[in-house]
């Protein structure tokens, strides 16, 4: 069985950067795709990016373009979120989930393994 968890949350200035992680185990994630979700207090659940099992395909909701990169390990059984410049609309809890099937599209319907979530808040 498959499980997730997420760390490197915490609260960070405007203009900050964080680095969240999503440690599998269980099994390989090699031919899983990654993807990370957000959703803040009164606000939908959000696809933040998404990642092809083997790396080379991502996706990115345009409000984090240019800001986020995702990346994943595959010999480490890890996926990455590298966030930057982030903005107090970052706040939110910070998903990663898996499937077996398409990275894209980047919806949590479409992924059945979910870690617990870890907090970012983005103030001053």
């Amino acid at each position: 069985q498959l499980q997730l968890t997420e760390s490197g949350g915490g609260l960070v200035q405007p203009g900050g950067s964080l680095r969240l992680s999503c440690a599998a185990s269980g099994v390989t994630l090699d031919y899983y795709s990654i993807g990370w979700f957000r959703q803040a207090p009164g606000k939908e659940r959000e696809g933040v990016s998404c990642i092809s099992g083997s790396g080379s395909n991502t996706y990115y909701v345009d409000s984090v373009k240019g800001r986020f990169t995702i990346s994943r390990d595959n010999a480490k059984n890890t996926s990455y979120l590298q966030m930057n410049t982030l903005k107090p609309e970052d706040t939110a809890v910070y998903y990663c989930a898996a499937t077996l099937g398409r990275y894209h599209p980047c919806k949590g319907g479409q992924y059945d393994y979910w870690g617990q979530g870890t907090q970012v808040t983005v103030s001053s």
